[in-house]
């Protein structure tokens, strides 16, 4: 095979791997928060039972989230060096600023979070658990100031085929960083939102009936029906800037060949390349313009205008409706849970197990969204600056591919270990009264956490 396309091959399923566990730890931590924040508030102890149990899973996704980083960082150097060799001046500060202002701040106090409750006064325990769920949007900031410059470079210089910083503002806030972080950041909500909606509902079904139960999973469903909104609104904002500055990728996305005034969207049509046309396509006329250009008639550009300077357009075209697709899925269920569980007070059991099943729906989406992004950049790795062949190393395509099957059965592995470890957890929960009553540790009139009384 191509060793470029291995290559390609290789990053992207270590990218696909890594991503799952930021998309979980970013939000997590700001659940966490909530939860201790309640307690304190309430003294209840149902909230500091959420908090000890949804602790270890984020923990356990921070550790995955590390190893796989590491892993996807080697390969700058090893499958792509004309990448550091061209864009590394602009690169490697914003990944060092990532791990100095934000890895070592998760790092650190993570532990206070896991081993600190008996041990650390309430105060220090709930600001170890802030500056945690800081880091992980620090985190993710500069990493999407990053990935968004690539996308659309802004504030630097080319000096003898390198790339050099003129404006560090520009360079951090390009013109696709403030749609690219709040999708992210909300993508993240929703991943964290189903994911407790989901383990909740599973444990309901087991008839664990401790109060901290049904208080995660209405804190799952609500913030799920609360962000998916907010998520179109800033998917439909993220689409007009994309077709202002990657117009190729939006028409790709559409699967739009020729231009036209007033495109049809299609629900579906399986895009051929060899006739560049769309075979068995179903459509509905005109709501792409409307949907992009807000007119009925608003003119689109169609991929023959980017003859040889557009991504493969099969992938986009389906991701984009996976991602889509899950997203409408994740408003009804979330919607309708809210409404439901409000009226019964707990979920019937058809519901519970319609929960389950989206347990992992914001991964589908974001896995989605990703590849929408990421492939909709080519054929360059830096946008209109670096192409991809350019940057790819002379490794054979053995060599790649023996490590790609490796890759490949590893992460497999370590998916299903950490699925099976969540549902687990789940599973062997237990806690001192199920009644409820408030035997968790409690602030004391020192600040220290006591034991409460019964």
């Amino acid at each position: 095979m191509d060793p470029i396309l291995l290559a390609r091959a290789q990053f992207g399923a270590n990218i696909t791997f890594h991503i799952l566990f930021p998309t979980i730890s970013i939000a997590m931590g700001w659940v966490l928060l909530f939860f201790k924040l309640r307690f304190n508030a309430t003294n209840n102890a149902k909230w500091m039972d959420a908090y000890k149990f949804w602790v270890k899973i984020f923990a356990l996704t921070f550790a995955l989230g590390v190893v796989s980083g590491i892993t996807m960082s080697f390969q700058f150097g090893t499958n792509w060096p004309g990448y550091m060799q061209t864009v590394g001046n602009i690169a490697g500060p914003l990944l060092a600023y990532e791990v100095m202002t934000a890895f070592f701040l998760e790092a650190s106090f993570l532990g206070i979070m896991l081993f600190g409750t008996n041990r650390v006064s309430n105060r220090t325990h709930t600001i170890a658990t802030l500056l945690v769920a800081g880091g992980t949007t620090l985190s993710a900031f500069w990493i999407i100031a990053l990935n968004s410059w690539m996308h659309t470079p802004a504030g630097f210089e080319m000096i003898a085929g390198k790339a050099h910083a003129v404006d560090w503002f520009q360079i951090i806030f390009n013109p696709s960083f403030p749609y690219r972080l709040t999708h992210m950041l909300l993508a993240s909500g929703l991943t964290v939102s189903f994911l407790i909606a989901g383990i909740s509902a599973y444990r309901w079904q087991r008839n664990d009936r401790n109060p901290s139960v049904m208080a995660a999973l209405k804190t799952g469903i609500t913030l799920a029906a609360v962000l998916i909104p907010l998520q179109i609104m800033a998917g439909d904002a993220h689409g007009l800037n994309t077709l202002k500055y990657q117009p190729a990728k939006v028409a790709a996305m559409e699967g739009l060949w020729e231009t036209e005034k007033g495109a049809p969207s299609l629900l579906f049509a399986i895009p051929n390349e060899k006739t560049r046309s769309n075979d068995f396509a179903i459509g509905i006329p005109k709501l792409t313009s409307l949907v992009l250009t807000h007119e009925l008639d608003g003119e689109v550009k169609g991929l023959n205008e980017f003859k040889g300077k557009h991504p493969p357009v099969a992938p986009l075209f389906w991701a984009f409706r996976i991602m889509v697709g899950t997203g409408m899925l994740m408003l009804s269920v979330s919607w309708f849970s809210v409404w439901q569980i409000r009226k019964r007070g707990a979920p019937a059991p058809w519901l519970a197990r319609a929960l389950v099943g989206m347990t992992f729906a914001g991964w589908v989406a974001t896995v989605a969204g990703w590849y929408v992004t990421e492939i909709g950049r080519q054929p360059y790795l830096v946008y209109g600056v670096l192409k991809t062949v350019d940057a790819a190393s002379a490794i054979p395509s053995a060599m790649i591919a023996s490590t790609f099957i490796m890759y490949l059965l590893l992460y497999a592995a370590l998916t299903v270990a950490y699925v099976t470890v969540i549902f687990h957890l789940a599973r062997k929960a237990q806690y001192p009264a199920a009644s409820g009553a408030s035997h968790m540790p409690t602030p004391a009139l020192n600040g220290n956490f006591q034991p409460a009384k019964k």
